[in-house]
């Protein structure tokens, strides 16, 4: 038997994608009016011996800056259309299926809010999205520092990673059901053409 959400518990999550999308902003507006834009970044707060700081940097592009150097048509359609098509199809997915467990409703209202959150700053902040959080990372990944993020980039890394896990987890379920079925109906059929 399938489950089947019902409306509450389809709205319950929707309380984690507005969170996420306040923090983010009121995050973001603490960070555009407490420090100063500079190039390169000044390092507003540091703790645990330089592991994390808080600085205030810009990015006009995707992860990692990439697409920054675009021209501005581009990098509007990349950067805002595209994002938006992509969050008006996740909402109406959300809305009309009923494939989703409780779980991956959460971890998509996780991402959905972050992907809200950063695409306002690309829609109203001309400077582009307001980074912050600056990680010591040690060499990893041949760089000293993981790229500048902010609570939306955390949301949709977080909650995109935990739904891929659990659909993972869930196919893996299915495929362990029907394996069984199948070795359930083959001994059936074992035991009668045995007799």
């Amino acid at each position: 038997m399938k489950y089947r959400a019902s409306k509450r518990e389809k709205l319950m999550p929707v309380t984690l994608l507005l969170g996420v999308l306040l923090l983010d902003q009121l995050t973001k507006i603490l960070i555009v009016h407490l420090i100063p834009y500079t190039r390169p970044p000044q390092v507003a707060f540091t703790m645990l011996n330089d592991f994390f700081r808080i600085i205030h940097t810009r990015n006009m592009g995707a992860a990692f800056s990439m697409g920054r150097g675009l021209p501005d048509f581009w990098r509007s359609l990349m950067f805002i259309l595209l994002p938006v098509a992509v969050l008006v199809w996740v909402c109406i997915y959300y809305w009309r299926t009923q494939e989703l467990s409780k779980a991956q409703m959460w971890s998509l209202a996780a991402v959905v809010g972050g992907g809200a959150g950063n695409l306002v700053d690309r829609m109203f902040r001309s400077l582009g999205v307001v980074d912050f959080l600056d990680v010591k990372i040690f060499g990893l990944f041949g760089m000293e520092r993981w790229p500048t993020f902010n609570v939306a980039d955390s949301a949709v890394v977080v909650g995109g990673i935990l739904f891929v896990l659990l659909i993972v987890i869930q196919d893996i379920r299915k495929g362990g059901k029907q394996l069984e079925k199948a070795g359930a109906g083959s001994m059936d059929g074992d035991e009668e053409s045995r007799a």
